[in-house]
């Protein structure tokens, strides 16, 4: 990916995130694990994999994500807007994995999709559930 999140995680976050998340229901759309230090992101439903994200430690402490991939073959995945893939990727980790409400990548989502083709009515809590699984207010 040659647009990746700047966020930096806590040690608290990656010791979380390396336990990952596994879809409850039909509703939520990825489930997300860890092998060693690459962060594994995958579509709840068919089982394929979009995101591999390697996490490196920052000196000082936390973790970023040092380095980045996601599909491009438009059989598996249609995404093919760099800054929606950068967000997708932080805002799984983010509000799927740790459980944060993360309204700032939400609304960035919602006017990200918004710009697209047929989508710039589309209420934001239907942008979130396509592309999260969760409603607005989760």
């Amino acid at each position: 990916m040659p647009q990746l999140p700047q966020r930096i995680w806590s040690d608290e976050d990656w010791e979380r995130i390396q336990r990952g998340y596994a879809a409850r229901g039909m509703d939520e759309k990825w489930n997300v694990f860890v092998e060693g230090e690459v962060v594994f992101l995958h579509r709840s439903w068919t089982g394929r994999g979009v995101f591999e994200a390697t996490l490196a430690p920052v000196d000082g402490g936390g973790w970023r994500i040092a380095r980045a991939v996601v599909e491009r073959d438009p059989k598996r995945y249609r995404g093919t807007d760099d800054d929606y893939d950068c967000l997708i990727l932080e805002l799984v980790i983010s509000a799927i994995v740790l459980g944060e409400p993360a309204q700032d990548l939400r609304s960035k989502l919602v006017e990200l999709t918004r710009r697209g083709p047929g989508a710039a009515d589309a209420p934001a809590g239907v942008i979130q559930h396509s592309a999260l699984g969760l409603r607005s207010d989760s």
